[in-house]
């Protein structure tokens, strides 16, 4: 073999591994190209999940805090409603409580003396006590006097048993509310009985009795004033 044969068959070979390392290196371009698109898209749709992620998490706090702000208003309107109604009905149990003065107005005496016997009569039949101690208001004295023979009659008559000794006490109850005493302790009439050792006590006295009967009525008033709510 003579060298430009020699000289032939290296730049075969030089072309032969020149083709196989261009081919090669175009492999390496492709996959590198491939392996660098998928990563890419791998990293575009894992930006695009923590975006969503994010956004739904916000979306969710937005939700979270339109549910607790409408919760507060409503609980706001709520309170305001009840207190509204609580309003109402105090200024009932207050213009009753302003009429209540009239029962025991000297125009109505008669009536009022009535009413003074039917409540000692009802206290002694609550003790049933030998020895009662009454205590009305200073006002009211001479008129629980007239009244107390036929209060004690009446009772021992329905009871049944000896006459009482009642003493009326010199320690006397509140007088009625006036402008002078707006804020000290008032009593709008009746009487307070008691066991002559103080453990039995019968609270009768007007403004207890319609402190009974507004607290028994309250579910009514409110059902008739509120049946809409």
């Amino acid at each position: 073999m003579n060298d430009a044969d020699v000289s032939k068959q290296i730049q075969q070979m030089v072309r032969f591994i020149r083709q196989e390392a261009e081919e090669k290196a175009n492999e390496i371009s492709v996959s590198a190209e491939e392996e660098f698109n998928i990563e890419k898209l791998q990293l575009v749709e894992a930006e695009k999940k923590k975006i969503r992620q994010e956004y739904e998490r916000k979306e969710k706090q937005v939700d979270v805090r339109k549910k607790i702000e409408y919760s507060m208003q409503l609980n706001a309107s709520r309170i305001k409603v009840l207190q509204a109604q609580d309003d109402l009905v105090s200024s009932m149990k207050e213009a009753a409580s302003k009429d209540l003065l009239n029962v025991s107005h000297h125009h109505n005496h008669h009536i009022y003396k009535k009413l003074l016997q039917d409540l000692i009569v009802q206290g002694l039949l609550r003790l049933k006590e030998p020895s009662v101690l009454l205590r009305c208001r200073e006002a009211d004295v001479s008129l629980v006097e007239d009244v107390l023979d036929a209060a004690k009659e009446e009772y021992a008559e329905k009871a049944q048993v000896h006459t009482p000794d009642v003493i009326i006490d010199q320690i006397y109850l509140p007088p009625a509310p006036s402008h002078h005493n707006a804020h000290g302790p008032s009593c709008a009439g009746g009487v307070v009985l008691a066991s002559r050792d103080g453990r039995i006590v019968c609270e009768n006295t007007l403004d207890a009795r319609l402190e009974v009967v507004f607290r028994k009525k309250l579910p009514e008033i409110r059902k008739c004033l509120f049946v809409a709510a």
